[in-house]
């Protein structure tokens, strides 16, 4: 059953002051991609993962858009989101959410969640610092400086720090400057992370204006705009070669990129997919994409996701 938390008296109408509705929600994580594309496509939120990683749960935060909804508006609000859950729930054949609604006063409530973002290791010699966070920096370490909006990645996901240990291997293994293409760049982590490990040449691409416009702040912050560009190019329209693509996008769109990833790999490249859940999407991922030839190498695995690791089939 779908799980409420009972706060009448923070959803009445507050008339003394403005506020935002916000909705927190614990999920499934395969719930995750069509949760975010709903709460952002449909119900207009700005959402925020939770980056507390001591918690096992996945929650998602939503700031729904309208200031200060009428009583009839936050429940219609209210039964629009959890009658989708209940749907959602049905169709993954998983637990149903926890979903809690409160008030959020009139203030700069999109910087709340910035207090539970601190500096941390992403991978091996890799530390992701918040812009508002001090850090010194210690031997043999590269950091990116960092400000993720509210709606995109911090790298806490593991789908991010599992692309990440495959770029930093791979591009050790070569022992050479490459060109690699960053597919769903998001807020620019994996480009950047590979940018710093020497890649001579690494395009992002993403399909939300906002995420290129906030993964563009965050190569010009850290320096890496001579190595890394950010755009919103589609896939086919990309006319170069790449010595490793890396992916980190949902099952059902990376099933649909094979002839595109197998035009733009050189001979010999890597490609790195991420996004995908342990069981039978990584198996369904592994049988599409070694019947399209692409030989598979290896995976790592945090939890629930994993990371696949391809060579070129030519």
């Amino acid at each position: 059953m779908l799980h409420i938390s009972k706060i009448d008296e923070t959803v009445k109408q507050n008339t003394s002051r403005s506020f935002w509705l916000k909705a927190s929600i614990d999920i499934d994580p395969s719930l995750e991609a069509a949760l975010t594309d709903y709460l952002v496509g449909v119900m207009g939120a700005s959402v925020e993962q939770s980056v507390d990683i001591s918690e096992p749960a996945l929650c998602l935060n939503a700031y729904l858009k309208e200031k200060n909804p009428s009583i009839i508006k936050q429940q219609q609000l209210r039964g629009k989101l959890e009658a989708h859950l209940k749907e959602l729930a049905a169709i993954f054949q998983v637990e149903e959410a926890r979903i809690s609604w409160e008030q959020i006063e009139d203030q700069d409530w999109s910087s709340n969640w910035k207090v539970h973002f601190k500096p941390f290791t992403i991978s091996e010699g890799l530390v992701i610092v918040p812009t508002w966070e001090e850090y010194t920096v210690k031997t043999n370490e590269q950091v990116i400086v960092m400000d993720p909006g509210m709606a995109f990645g911090t790298g806490h996901h593991a789908s991010t720090s599992l692309s990440l240990d495959f770029i930093r291997t791979i591009m050790l293994a070569a022992n050479k400057e490459q060109r690699i293409l960053d597919v769903g760049t998001g807020t620019a982590i994996p480009g950047m992370g590979a940018a710093l490990f020497g890649a001579s040449r690494v395009p992002g691409i993403d399909n939300d204006p906002e995420a290129v416009r906030i993964a563009t702040e965050n190569v010009t912050l850290n320096k890496l705009d001579s190595v890394m560009e950010v755009s919103l190019d589609p896939l086919r329209q990309i006319d170069e070669r790449f010595d490793l693509i890396v992916a980190n996008i949902i099952h059902d769109v990376l099933i649909t990129m094979t002839v595109a990833f197998k035009n733009l790999l050189t001979q010999g490249g890597d490609l790195i997919l991420s996004g995908i859940l342990h069981g039978e999407q990584e198996k369904n991922i592994i049988r599409v994409f070694t019947d399209c030839g692409f030989p598979f190498v290896e995976k790592k695995q945090q939890k629930e996701w994993v990371a696949l690791h391809f060579t070129d089939p030519s």
